[in-house]
């Protein structure tokens, strides 16, 4: 039997640094006059100054009030921030967030009354340099970079806070808030002000509870939702909305009373080195797993388990060590033990204290900052499907805590598919948004015919983080369940679905990558080979995201000889190009071929700037052949590559935003004889709350790459030939074994 062939590793000793590739960054033309812009905004800026004169004092701390600024669509890129006009203005942003608007003008050359994608921001200033702003702008120059910053803007209110109060009745309920917060400065005044400001109105602040993303400061408060919008008026709210509620433990079908026996492997995991954790709600006293946890840790010891919270942690567990098990069939062998956390316990589902949720959010960030464990599953969350406007406490938190890129963690997406998908109730739920995990679906057969179960939640995400759920994995439908291990003793199995299982299944996969070819990929690099290896068949990324992800391991790091994968996997500083060489043999490439490439990064997150969440972004050129090259040219043409359409719609193209994505896949079918040694382009752009920076930090990536020429039967070895500095990536364990 012929050895399989592994993945290609050391891609990036195929990278080298660049010179930067100048591009021609013409400033926009204004679209309107200093003297129309003045028209327009003067009466907007003085009646918005008088809405916040007539604030209660104790609702502007520090005599600090907020106004809305809301930018014409063509100059919300991050080059196009008036940073100049509001430092001359002593004016500061705190946060922003994407809106719709007609505006007064386009740059198109069509006229439409279409609403389109624009920003608005939400800046800080003192109540006297908002009364003086008029005489500030009057005193402008028309040609100095402050006025022509001006004319960018479409409009200018008083900021009022987002109120998503479902009961506004006389009685006390629980909600939660979310502050903005000055940058750069000590957020105890913003706080201590607005407790005092809510205690004032007989709200219970539990600060203990509270959160700080960003300069997004999130809290859980109780107080009577009569006076909700009069809360709503201290300065420096961003939301308030009512608290969910946790997503229930009880699968949403089980054929019950159902126990089939099966036989439990007796070897020990294929290794002994993956750090892996599933967070979930316990194990029950009795159960058959011993052998393969390491340990089992209940993070809050005076509670008990929640009902049903046991026997779901335990299925997770199974379907992470076993995947689905045949019954009446020998389960696989674990890739690797695992550690049991009980984050979610019978305080969690007090029906009298919502505030749990927090409870529950801190016991996760405690496990994430001990910095234990590099692959995590998170089957559990708040009931809440994703909001585009703004980012929730979980999502912000756990985007943060992963922003390193050094933990991969599974996110089960949610089982709520099956509502009304026009209201967006069939979204993805909190936290599969994060933009720094990996968000599962379900599909309904490990066959070749599967399609993605009904109650598996739709994207898509918010922009960025778009294409969500990232994959699809087998999760169990009413024809095919996924049996997972019963509580007790006894080698039994029950019949279950849903993404609860999908998520640690497709875990399981991850963490056998690492299992068999050890330490050699990083987790991003495991992330984007999950990616890379999925296939969407017909379905579009709002069902599906990338498509389903292999159900066999060895599909994800066995190379055929005509697709050879290979790996690279390096670090970025911003504003530097690296040049990367797609590695093609030294004699060509004869007939059709493709191209496939998937790049993954993980990145720091502005949270309070809900439509400039990500701060890094890949600007990625593709150049097939260095000899077409533009007369006085630098370098040689460039060729599409990454489709900016599967990210965003033709208005939002134009504004940049699908640049900001950070997982970028694509493919490209092509004539070898066109490839004359072509190469990616790579350009990390760094941002900060929305605006240029260079204080952006080293970024790290990984990319895989493949090429699929079916005249080339022998690519694979021709590849390593022509380029001596790549090799296999070996297993660290001994092959064939039945994983």
């Amino acid at each position: 039997m012929a050895q399989p062939n592994f993945l290609i590793g050391r891609g990036e000793l195929l990278t080298a640094d660049i010179p930067p590739i100048r591009k021609r960054m013409d400033e926009k033309d204004p679209l309107y006059t200093f003297a129309e812009a003045k028209a327009e905004l003067l009466p907007q800026f003085s009646s918005t100054s008088q809405m916040i004169d007539a604030l209660p004092d104790a609702a502007c701390p520090g005599d600090i009030g907020v106004i809305r600024m809301v930018l014409n669509p063509a100059f919300i890129a991050k080059t196009a921030f008036p940073s100049s006009f509001l430092s001359a203005a002593n004016l500061v942003p705190i946060g922003s967030r994407n809106t719709k608007i007609v505006p007064r003008r386009t740059n198109k050359k069509k006229k439409t009354k279409d609403e389109v994608t624009t920003t608005e921001l939400f800046v800080a200033g003192k109540r006297s340099t908002l009364r003086g702003i008029t005489k500030f702008i009057e005193s402008l120059d028309e040609d100095s970079p402050e006025a022509k910053q001006l004319t960018r803007f479409e409009r200018v209110t008083k900021f009022t806070a987002k109120a998503s109060i479902l009961d506004k009745s006389e009685k006390i309920e629980y909600f939660e808030a979310a502050i903005h917060l000055l940058p750069n400065a000590d957020p105890a005044f913003i706080q201590y002000s607005f407790k005092k400001y809510a205690s004032r109105l007989g709200f219970e602040v539990y600060e203990r509870l509270s959160f700080q993303a960003g300069t997004l400061w999130f809290l859980p408060i109780s107080g009577p939702t009569s006076i909700i919008e009069t809360l709503g008026q201290f300065a420096f709210v961003r939301l308030i909305r009512n608290i969910p509620r946790l997503r229930g433990f009880r699968p949403i079908q089980r054929a019950s009373g159902v126990n089939l026996v099966c036989q439990l492997p007796t070897e020990a995991p294929l290794s002994s080195l993956p750090r892996v954790a599933i967070l979930d709600g316990g194990l029950p006293e009795s159960h058959s797993l011993s052998n393969w946890i390491n340990s089992y840790t209940e993070l809050d010891e005076d509670a008990d388990n929640v009902e049903g919270g046991a026997e779901h942690g335990l299925g997770v567990t199974s379907a992470f060590l076993f995947g689905p098990i045949a019954p009446q069939n020998a389960a696989k062998r674990p890739f690797s033990y695992v550690d049991h956390l009980r984050v979610l316990d019978s305080k969690s589902e007090d029906e009298e204290d919502p505030l749990e949720l927090y409870r529950t959010l801190g016991l996760i960030e405690q496990v994430l900052l001990s910095r234990q464990y590099e692959f995590l599953n998170l089957s559990l969350g708040p009931d809440l499907p994703i909001d585009d406007g703004e980012i929730h406490t979980w999502t912000a938190v756990l985007d943060d805590l992963l922003s390193d890129g050094e933990t991969l963690m599974t996110v089960a997406a949610g089982n709520n598919g099956e509502n009304d998908w026009a209201s967006g109730n069939a979204r993805i739920q909190v936290p599969s948004d994060c933009v720094n995990a990996l968000s599962v679906g379900s599909a309904t057969s490990l066959l070749k015919s599967w399609q993605r179960a009904s109650y598996s939640a739709i994207g898509p995400g918010r922009r960025p983080g778009f294409v969500k759920p990232d994959v699809l994995a087998f999760g169990g439908a009413p024809s095919e369940y996924f049996h997972v291990i019963s509580p007790g003793k006894k080698s039994q199995v029950s019949p279950t679905l849903g993404t609860s299982y999908s998520s640690p299944y497709l875990l399981r996969n991850a963490v056998g990558v690492r299992a068999i070819l050890g330490e050699d990929l990083s987790a991003l690099a495991i992330k984007a080979l999950l990616i890379h290896a999925s296939s969407a068949g017909k379905y579009s990324k709002q069902e599906v995201g990338w498509g389903k992800a292999p159900d066999d391991v060895m599909e994800i790091i066995n190379c055929k000889l005509q697709v050879p994968r290979v790996v690279y996997q390096g670090t970025l500083i911003p504003g530097k190009f690296i040049r990367a060489k797609l590695p093609v043999p030294v004699a060509g490439l004869v007939g059709r071929c493709k191209l496939k490439a998937t790049f993954c990064y993980a990145s720091p997150v502005d949270p309070q700037d809900a439509g400039a969440y990500t701060r890094a972004a890949l600007d990625i050129t593709f150049r097939r052949d260095e000899s077409k090259k533009p007369s006085q040219a630098q370098n040689a043409k460039s060729d599409s590559f990454f489709a900016s359409k599967i990210y965003a719609t033709e208005d939002e193209l134009r504004t940049g935003l699908s640049k900001w994505e950070n997982v970028l896949h694509a493919e490209k079918s092509l004539l070898g004889s066109t490839l004359n040694n072509p190469v990616f382009d790579i350009h990390y752009i760094a941002r900060e709350a929305g605006a240029d920076t260079r204080r952006g930090k080293p970024l790290a990536y990984a990319l895989i790459l493949s090429i699929e020429a079916h005249n080339h039967p022998n690519l694979f070895n021709e590849i390593l030939q022509s380029y001596p500095v790549l090799a296999q990536i070996q297993p660290q364990v001994s092959l064939p074994i039945r994983i």
